[in-house]
């Protein structure tokens, strides 16, 4: 096993810098080249080094968000198909460019809203100043993407960041740990939605992300569900009558 894979990152090494070009990140080239199983392309190792960087990626993406700001007219809203481009839930992030009433065309980020370089790059460093016009992700992006739609796939990322400590507690996280929205995402919607875009992608990224003992995560589960009880209650209760009216 070991023999095929060193003749296997031998392969893919020369194949790898055989294609290198001059200004590709040497970021990405340490990283590949650490890998088990070195990347035998450029893509692909541009997509591994997003992929084993998440926080990073949520960082960027957000802030690439906040350079391209809240399109005007844009506001938070659900859709009632996919055929909308507006997202079913209030658990998918808000994504305003992946609207096709704000959609920037060709070789535009559908996340952020900023141009795509080659291979999925955020920034011209070949420096000829043309996008990718057959792109519409960042590398970034889709690793944020995946981080904010599916947190819980990086319990353990986001265990080392909290040094393995309960968020909730203080106390050293059990394997049985769980991934946490600090701020629930019901809240965000109903308590938070006029926020400008940008603030609002915090919500699903690292800032609102917290992992915490499984005990503690089911108490924190019931008093949210009693808070969505007493909020549904409010609203569905009878409205006062007016001074003047008389009273059943």
């Amino acid at each position: 096993m070991s023999t095929w894979r060193d003749e296997k990152n031998q392969k893919a090494r020369g194949r790898l810098e055989r294609c290198l070009s001059e200004s590709f990140p040497s970021c990405v080239l340490s990283h590949a080249l650490r890998q088990p199983l070195i990347p035998p392309t450029q893509r692909r190792a541009v997509e591994s080094y997003w992929r084993h960087h998440p926080l990073l990626a949520d960082r960027l993406a957000r802030a690439l968000a906040a350079k391209s700001g809240q399109p005007a007219g844009w506001q938070w809203r659900l859709g009632t198909d996919n055929g909308s481009g507006l997202p079913l839930s209030f658990r998918t992030p808000p994504a305003p460019y992946r609207e096709a009433a704000f959609a920037r065309g060709p070789g535009r980020c559908c996340v952020c809203g900023q141009p795509v370089y080659r291979l999925g790059w955020h920034r011209d460093l070949w420096g000829d100043g043309k996008p990718n016009r057959n792109a519409a992700w960042h590398a970034a992006c889709v690793a944020a993407w995946q981080f904010w739609t599916g947190p819980t796939d990086y319990l353990r990322v986001l265990k080392l960041r909290q040094k393995r400590r309960c968020a909730a507690t203080g106390r050293r996280l059990l394997r049985t740990a769980e991934v946490d929205h600090r701020v629930p995402l019901f809240a965000v919607w109903s308590d938070h939605r006029s926020r400008s875009w940008p603030e609002l992608l915090a919500f699903w990224g690292a800032p609102n992300l917290q992992v915490i003992n499984k005990a503690a995560h089911l108490e924190k589960c019931a008093e949210e569900a009693a808070e969505r009880s007493k909020r549904r209650s409010v609203l569905l209760s009878p409205n006062e009558s007016t001074p003047g009216e008389s009273q059943p």
